[in-house]
């Protein structure tokens, strides 16, 4: 059964709203802000406000996402048919300038997100909150869906102390909230101060994965081709910060991940047994870029075969307890810089915790540890329900 969900973009395209007629408009956007015809926002814009977009705006990877990894910044540009500039929010800078700002009265924010803590995306929008109140703008955000769903919250809460740009405030891996609700969560939360107003969008459900929207996925990210590949994410993330492949490189980033030296029987047959609603299937696969270039890795391809039994990021720790314990000579941490930060220990900013890490490498059980969160978790879960949009 296909369920209709318009989008905010569709929203506006439909019911323009009077208070942006006449204002010089910034967009922030990247290849997925297009309608359901494949329009992209950018067009949209122009076609409905002529004359009035006067800058555009980038988050990690690019305004045409091209960029493939962690800490590669694209440059600043000029949109060709428009003549306006481009400012990389992923640039020397990840906060915008006053100066940026100057050319605009009202920022519209197109971005799909993923509903994990680590996807950079939300941080930038924060940031762009942030100078908007202190430069007396207006955001608009043009709402999405959260592809892995709104009901399943999962994860520690992030620790202070671990906060960077991979983890700004104290949420868990998985927040189980759209682009909207998460930055009205944020503004008001943090008292960022922001002149926010969200464009809903119409038919989305709390229930709804990306596969019952009838949207079409367009990757936000390189790295995230499909909306399994989003399904698994909250968790396969963790492995950036080790010497395993995260499956960058291959045709299934964090979908299969592996090394050359991993015991695929032994491990797959404690983690199958322990994990649910997925199939770990063993693979080799040869990564073309990045860790193990042209060496052979042996690994698991995870099959989400039941999306609200699964728990990725559990499932992902156990794992990684399993190959620290099989392995604990080959098995390394990556050591730092990560997304700007040069002393911490990327695993802790990915997990919002060292002790998280700690623990595992101490052969506590990750179930265990789940309880320990899960306090934590609950407050997030009692306090971001009054941002919600969506019944």
């Amino acid at each position: 059964m296909n369920h209709k969900v318009i989008t905010g973009i569709e929203n506006l395209k439909s019911n323009p709203p009077g208070y942006l007629k006449g204002k010089r408009l910034g967009l922030l956007a990247n290849p997925a802000s297009v309608d359901k015809n494949f329009a992209h926002t950018l067009d949209i814009l122009s076609q409905i406000f002529p004359g009035q977009l006067t800058a555009l705006f980038s988050p990690q990877h690019g305004f045409y996402a091209e960029k493939q990894d962690n800490m590669i910044e694209s440059a600043h540009g000029v949109e060709p048919r428009l003549d306006i500039p481009v400012f990389s929010l992923y640039s020397e800078t990840r906060i915008p300038t006053p100066d940026m700002f100057d050319r605009i009265d009202t920022l519209i924010i197109d971005i799909q997100d993923v509903g994990t803590r680590v996807y950079t995306f939300i941080y930038t929008i924060s940031h762009c909150m942030e100078v908007a109140a202190k430069c007396n703008k207006t955001i608009v955000i043009l709402d999405r869906p959260n592809p892995i769903g709104g009901l399943q919250v999962e994860g520690n809460v992030l620790d202070p102390g671990y906060a960077s740009f991979v983890g700004r405030f104290p949420i868990p891996m998985r927040h189980g909230m759209t682009v909207g609700e998460i930055s009205r969560y944020f503004n008001l939360e943090y008292n960022l101060g922001c002149d926010l107003k969200i464009i809903p969008m119409k038919g989305w459900k709390r229930s709804m994965y990306w596969q019952d929207t009838d949207l079409v996925w367009l990757p936000p990210s390189p790295n995230l081709p499909t909306p399994a590949s989003c399904m698994v994410y909250p968790g396969q993330v963790i492995f950036e910060g080790t010497n395993i492949s995260e499956g960058r490189g291959t045709t299934l980033p964090f979908e299969q991940f592996g090394a050359p030296f991993m015991d695929t029987q032994t491990i797959g047959q404690i983690a199958s047994g322990r994990i649910k609603g997925a199939f770990l299937r063993p693979v080799n696969f040869e990564p073309t870029s990045g860790k193990w270039q042209q060496q052979v890795c042996k690994g698991f391809h995870i099959h989400v075969t039941s999306p609200k039994a699964f728990k990725p990021y559990l499932a992902s720790l156990l794992l990684m307890q399993l190959i620290l314990k099989f392995h604990p000579e080959a098995f390394a941490f990556k050591q730092p810089p990560y997304e700007y930060e040069y002393e911490q220990l990327p695993m802790d900013l990915i997990l919002g915790s060292r002790d998280i890490r700690e623990n595992l490498s101490d052969m506590e059980d990750p179930e265990k540890l789940e309880t320990l969160w899960q306090d934590g978790l609950d407050t997030f879960k009692s306090r971001s329900q009054k941002y919600y949009l969506y019944a």
